[in-house]
């Protein structure tokens, strides 16, 4: 039987959640209307006064109790992944951890980075004490994806949190069930007041919320999407936060560790099913160790296979419509001349997708231009890094990327067109809650993770006090033509020196 997309029910009705594996029913939601999404903005209004009243210290203790919660019941958590996505357990594990790691460093460092700072008020404004402090928006409104429904929404919901903001949750409708299980988790921590609020169903849905009156949106999905909410955004001048995928480079100089690399290849291509936004879709490599990486990397990419049994390394394509992009790419790419060194078209079943590894693809094909998010990854040789750095950064997209060599890799890193690299290891900077993840064209702008991430999330306030009246008067109209003269004289000591 052939996986079924769910599709949209009418207003007030349910809809099923389906494994992508079996298409069992593993849960059925409500498709929330605009009314019912407009009542729980409403609701978390009061909430999100009484959550920014507890403090930073008060939330900070909530957030860290949810992620023991999190952590206690991650084989709970683990298998409703598993159950939605089709994911293995230990893939599901991965992103579960990680995120948890975000939530304490959120919890932890939101007062240090969010709260009062002084700052330099400057020798003709000596007699001011300057200010700045990070106060929360009130209602921010995240939109998730369904490839890793865990880790990526939480990079917004956690920081959202401890910024102070409360916050509406809308998951994709291929996850729900993960979406409830971690609003129902934070309820059992704070049931005094609706924080976090889950609201479900599809586009409709997510339309209500942007047009809500949230303070912000935060959304992860594709750059269309993404454009759409912008646009719908714009109307109610409600600032959004894009995160829409990418076409991420890896590459490979002369003197990396080409075993760690094609391991790198083969894990960042295929993990997840190639599901990820941040996965290697491309590979530049140095044409001196092409030959010796390319057979590292198809030696390695046989012996990994799609699957739901447990040797399997990864499981079933989540959202049916993607095989077909997934097939045309493969197909775009084979027609025009490139070599299929592992999988091919024939790799792309009903539900699952065996990796593929292609070469000689031309840089204008569908495999190489526009995002597959499956398991497949281009490989071309260069003559050198400044052509890989060149071919690297000819996309729309601007997300992750990732460079293996040992003595120009923060050089290369540099050059690179991208929000985030790794230097020597796949994808590190994503489990490093302080540094700060987004990216720059089509891939959005914006960022969640780190102290950007909790800035992202809250208003700046500036404040100047008076400590001491003047000596000279600057603002007022009793202000007399020798203060003028001698705030001239001032200035131009401080500042005219050429």
């Amino acid at each position: 039987m052939t996986a079924v997309q769910p599709k949209p029910t009418p207003v007030g009705e349910t809809f099923d959640s389906l494994s992508p594996a079996t298409d069992e029913v593993v849960g059925t939601y409500p498709v929330h209307t605009a009314d019912e999404v407009g009542a729980a903005v409403e609701r978390a209004r009061a909430a999100a006064r009484w959550w920014d009243g507890l403090g930073f210290a008060g939330r900070a203790e909530r957030l860290q109790r949810w992620k023991g919660v999190l952590t206690r019941r991650l084989p709970q958590l683990c298998q409703v992944v598993r159950d939605e996505t089709g994911k293995p357990i230990a893939d599901a594990q991965l992103e579960s951890v990680l995120a948890i790691e975000h939530i304490a460093w959120a919890a932890k460092n939101a007062r240090k980075v969010l709260g009062k700072h002084r700052r330099s008020s400057g020798l003709l404004m000596a007699n001011q004490a300057a200010t700045v402090e990070y106060l929360p928006l009130g209602v921010v409104g995240v939109i998730g994806p369904w490839n890793y429904p865990v880790f990526t929404p939480l990079g917004s919901i956690a920081y959202a949190l401890a910024a102070g903001n409360a916050v509406v949750f809308k998951p994709s409708e291929y996850t729900p069930g993960v979406g409830k299980w971690l609003v129902d988790a934070f309820a059992e921590i704070v049931p005094e007041q609706p924080v976090l609020q889950l609201i479900t169903g599809f586009g409709e849905t997510g339309a209500a919320l942007v047009g809500s009156g949230v303070d912000k949106i935060a959304f992860t999905g594709s750059a269309a999407t993404g454009k759409k909410i912008m646009a719908a955004a714009a109307n109610t001048l409600t600032p959004v936060v894009i995160e829409a995928g990418g076409k991420d480079a890896l590459l490979v100089d002369t003197d990396a560790d080409l075993e760690a690399a094609a391991d790198a290849t083969v894990w960042g291509a295929f993990s997840n099913s190639g599901q990820t936004c941040i996965g290697v879709e491309r590979v530049y490599v140095h044409e001196r160790v092409a030959d010796e990486f390319v057979a590292r990397v198809v030696e390695k990419a046989k012996n990994v296979r799609a699957g739901s049994d447990e040797d399997a390394q990864y499981g079933p394509i989540t959202m049916p419509s993607q095989l077909a992009v997934i097939r045309r790419h493969i197909e775009d790419a084979l027609k025009r001349g490139g070599k299929a060194l592992v999988g091919g078209v024939e790799s792309v079943g009903d539900r699952y997708v065996q990796p593929t590894v292609l070469v000689d693809v031309p840089e204008d094909s569908e495999a190489v231009c526009e995002e597959t998010f499956g398991p497949t990854v281009t490989i071309a040789k260069v003559r050198d890094m400044d052509e890989a750095i060149e071919k690297a950064n000819a996309t729309k997209y601007g997300l992750g990327s990732t460079v293996f060599s040992r003595a120009r890799g923060a050089e290369l890193a540099s050059r690179l067109r991208a929000g985030m690299t790794s230097v020597n290891a796949p994808l590190s900077f994503a489990g490093i809650a302080s540094l700060p993840f987004g990216g720059v064209g089509d891939s959005g702008f914006g960022r969640i993770h780190g102290p950007e991430g909790l800035r992202e999330f809250a208003r700046p306030k500036a404040v100047a006090r008076q400590r001491f009246t003047a000596p000279l008067t600057l603002t007022s109209f009793s202000r007399k033509e020798s203060t003028d003269a001698l705030v001239a004289k001032l200035v131009t000591v401080l500042h005219g020196k050429r």
